[in-house]
């Protein structure tokens, strides 16, 4: 008998994977948390039935949203992580020796240990001494700093559940705050294609460039997210994403990917027109 575990992408859409076993079952007090293993993408994190990532396709996301912002920041020494309990952000941001500091900021203690044992691939930088881990909520966390972080990064779940106070106006604000004069912050900001995730997508953008001086979208293919087709947001203070790209810089730091190149860089942030549309139509309204 075959298994299969399938997300809903909308009301008419889902995305099934053939599943060999589920190795974790288990509820915390935010959240369900599962772990599967699957022939095709290894073994892979659901939480609440919302696929979060593969083994075989985590690294896309990963670099993108960690390499983007440290191939045009100078100087990033001080980190901030919201959420990002799986550990791949923090494995990638590793590779950085002139990084000082990671505060990483997660909800869900369970998530950071469940991904230990059972996602060691991503999980795999926790020990790493620049690292202080702080369980608590994001929102409240980011509210109490000023003028403290070179870099932002806001790894969420979806806007709705334990994610959802990491997609209002006050947060965007409270980063803006919180990082230096010449700071970026950089998020997760859902896919544009099926209706109910590109209005996700719009209000999350409408309310950080609110914000932020600059702000800019680029994009990645990530086959097991709704439509493959998914976005970024990148907001700076003082950095354009590409003027002051740092290619020669970024590459002599010799980082083994598997995605991200200074050249993809560059043409992550040329969007379909339908995607720019979406775009314009929000930021004429602030």
């Amino acid at each position: 008998m075959d298994f299969w575990f399938s997300e809903a992408h909308t009301p008419n859409v889902k995305l099934s994977i053939k599943v060999d076993r589920q190795l974790y079952s288990g509820k915390s007090e935010f959240q369900r948390i599962d772990v599967f293993d699957s022939p095709e993408f290894g073994r892979f994190l659901a939480l609440d039935g919302y696929m979060m990532l593969t083994e075989k396709d985590e690294f896309i996301y990963h670099e993108m949203i960690t390499h983007v912002p440290m191939a045009v920041h100078p100087n990033v020494k001080k980190v901030l992580v919201i959420g990002a309990g799986d550990g791949g952000v923090v494995r990638e941001l590793t590779h950085y020796h002139n990084i000082e500091h990671i505060d990483m900021v997660e909800i869900d203690p369970l998530v950071v240990e469940v991904c230990k044992k059972y996602l060691p691939k991503t999980a795999c930088r926790f020990h790493d001494e620049r690292l202080t881990i702080h369980y608590e909520d994001g929102l409240k966390f980011v509210r109490s700093r000023e003028n403290e972080y070179d870099l932002i990064i806001v790894d969420s779940t979806d806007p709705f559940g334990p994610g959802e106070g990491l997609f209002t106006r006050e947060f965007y604000g409270n980063c803006y705050k919180a990082l230096k004069e010449d700071g970026i912050m950089v998020n997760q900001h859902e896919s544009p294609f099926y209706d109910a995730d590109a209005t996700a997508m719009q209000r999350a953008h409408k309310r950080i460039v609110e914000s932020f001086p600059i702000s800019r979208v680029y994009q990645a293919h990530i086959p097991t997210y709704p439509s493959g087709h998914w976005l970024f947001g990148f907001a700076s203070k003082k950095y354009h994403p590409l003027k002051d790209l740092k290619e020669t810089a970024w590459n002599m730091h010799s980082i083994p990917c598997k995605y991200y190149t200074t050249t993809l860089h560059k043409g992550a942030f040329y969007l379909p027109a339908y995607v720019e549309e979406m775009l314009k139509d929000v930021e004429s309204e602030c």
